[in-house]
């Protein structure tokens, strides 16, 4: 599956690599955020004096984050990834970080704004499908270490490649939409409930997926006769060109597309609605909060984001954890201990989930014993939910009978 994934890509990413690593005139970035810095940045941008950390030989790291295009502040995946750096430089404070967003979400423009700033920076967290293509740039920039979250990276030809100084992480986002799906389907009170995704990448994919093996295999274990509500023309067409049915708004970005999505979900019934939209998902956020009814939000816990009057609209949210993983690695580089590596990573290292602690879901007590139950499978390799490219369908998995 990889070669033949590696060859539907080549024809997008090839171009978007030799714009990459070529002369032209760069893209427009945009600061997402105010810089981040350690006690070492002056107000000028100046170096001060070295701090006690870096007089005793701790790390002082110049740190980028690109993403395209909702930033750093999107309060989901993102932010995510932002916070893992924030958390790294509040232990290392020497240490400092630059958010830089590309604003069309355009795939070439992704691999040009790394190629703009790849020589003023030791890290360069990456964010997103669209910035596989910069492995030509790691391998022109050895010095240069590369944190890719959501995509392997890949050569001029497309084909999925290994660097040493990218450690590439991509998740099981399909456990998390699993567990999302079971939440939803215990919880419906009309029996009705969606999923809406920004764009149809693989890790968007996976989640619908994974909501919907969710949904299936409550019917089958729990009698919950719940439907899985798609529009035929919000369907999905993914890396492949196959169409994967779905709720997408078709941008991470769109909040007006985003509520007109969720809305038409209500207005068909849903009372429980699954958000994995990046910033488009505000929109069905407001839409929810209009109508009143149940949202399960994505990446990150959203529960504040849930705040609707004196009520909350968020259910649980499904979890990538995706900042410890973006500070294990600085530690890594820190410590001299980094190695490239193309990872996929799951419940089985806590890396995906769902939100029940107290005071942040709106689960019941029964619903959250039988995610428990279903995470100790999931865990255990016993239940593989379906996923954009493991050949295993939402409505037949191992784990389903």
């Amino acid at each position: 599956m990889k070669k033949m994934f590696s060859i539907v890509l080549s024809a997008v990413l090839a171009g978007a690599l030799l714009t990459g690593c070529s002369g032209s005139k760069p893209a427009e970035t945009t600061p997402a955020a105010t810089e981040a810095v350690g006690t070492t940045a002056a107000a000028g941008g100046e170096t001060a004096a070295p701090t006690e950390a870096e007089a005793a030989g701790g790390p002082a790291l110049k740190i980028a984050i690109v993403s395209s295009p909702s930033g750093v502040d999107d309060g989901s995946f993102n932010q995510d990834n932002y916070n893992g750096i924030l958390d790294f430089i509040a232990a290392n404070p020497g240490s400092s970080v630059t958010p830089v967003r590309e604003d069309t979400g355009d795939t070439a423009a992704a691999i040009q704004a790394v190629a703009d700033i790849v020589a003023d920076y030791d890290v360069i967290v990456c964010c997103g499908f669209q910035f596989a293509g910069i492995g030509s740039i790691a391998i022109d920039n050895p010095n240069v270490k590369f944190i890719l979250v959501d995509t392997n990276p890949s050569d001029a030809e497309g084909n999925e490649v290994a660097c040493d100084n990218i450690y590439a992480m991509t998740f099981k986002e399909e456990e998390s939409g699993f567990f999302a799906g079971i939440a939803a389907a215990l919880e419906s009170q009309a029996k009705k409930v969606a999923v809406v995704n920004g764009i149809a990448y693989p890790s968007n994919v996976n989640y619908q997926y994974g909501f919907e093996s969710g949904v299936n295999y409550a019917n089958k274990h729990y009698d919950t006769a719940v439907e899985v509500v798609e529009i035929p023309s919000y369907a999905g067409t993914d890396v492949t060109g196959a169409d994967v049915g779905g709720n997408y708004v078709g941008s991470f970005a769109d909040e007006a597309t985003g509520k007109v999505v969720g809305k038409a979900l209500i207005d068909q019934g849903c009372d429980i609605v699954f958000v994995a939209a990046g910033g488009s998902g505000n929109g069905v956020f407001t839409a929810a909060k209009e109508a009143d009814i149940k949202v399960i939000g994505c990446d990150v816990d959203q529960y504040d984001d849930g705040v609707n009057g004196a009520g909350n609209i968020i259910l649980t949210s499904g979890l990538k954890v995706m900042s410890m993983n973006v500070e294990k690695q600085l530690n890594a580089i820190a410590a001299g201990t980094f190695k490239g590596e193309n990872v996929l990573l799951g419940a089985d290292t806590d890396s995906t989930g769902y939100v029940k602690a107290d005071n942040r879901n709106q689960l019941s007590a029964e619903t959250i014993a039988k995610l428990e139950e279903a995470y100790t499978l999931v865990k255990a390799g016993t239940i593989i939910p379906a996923a954009n490219f493991n050949n295993i369908q939402p409505d037949d998995f191992p784990g389903l009978n």
